[in-house]
């Protein structure tokens, strides 16, 4: 099997030669998977504001309870599998280019985070991650107690 490209990973598609326009996939197109010790990844928006970065990942068709989150103060990864809600022939396909599996990211954050705060929420298959940003600058003044 020919290697993939990282864009064919990520995306989960296959690479179809010619330019003469849509085709009907042909069989040996129609069973292209990712082996098993291979994740596919995720595409992510990330941005900021004063107080935040946001993070957001389209997750249509996880579970909530397939979908792990986990952030430290410079990291996010996001882990989850899709996992296909049918079962067809390879040969009643006409197509067959969504990703199904297992699927990982891990996104090394600009600026420090407070893991602590942070929020992650699920709408119509957009994960968005809300990380508040840590105030470097913040002085914090104890109080001295006497023993």
């Amino acid at each position: 099997m020919e290697k993939r490209s990282f864009f064919e990973r990520l995306t989960g598609s296959v690479k179809v030669e010619g330019a003469d326009g849509p085709k009907r996939a042909s069989p040996a197109l129609k069973e292209h998977v990712l082996p098993q010790d291979e994740e596919g990844q995720l595409t992510i928006d990330v941005w900021q504001t004063p107080e935040e970065i946001i993070l957001q990942a389209i997750v249509g068709g996880v579970k909530l309870d397939d979908l792990d989150v986990q952030v430290t103060h410079d990291m996010v990864t996001l882990r989850g599998k899709r996992e296909r809600q049918h079962e067809a022939s390879a040969n009643d396909y006409f197509y067959q280019e969504l990703y199904w599996g297992a699927f990982s990211r891990s996104i090394l954050l600009p600026q420090e985070v407070d893991a602590d705060e942070a929020e992650a929420t699920m709408k119509n298959g957009l994960l968005t991650i809300r990380l508040p940003k840590l105030d470097k600058a913040r002085v914090a003044k104890l109080k001295v107690k006497n023993e």
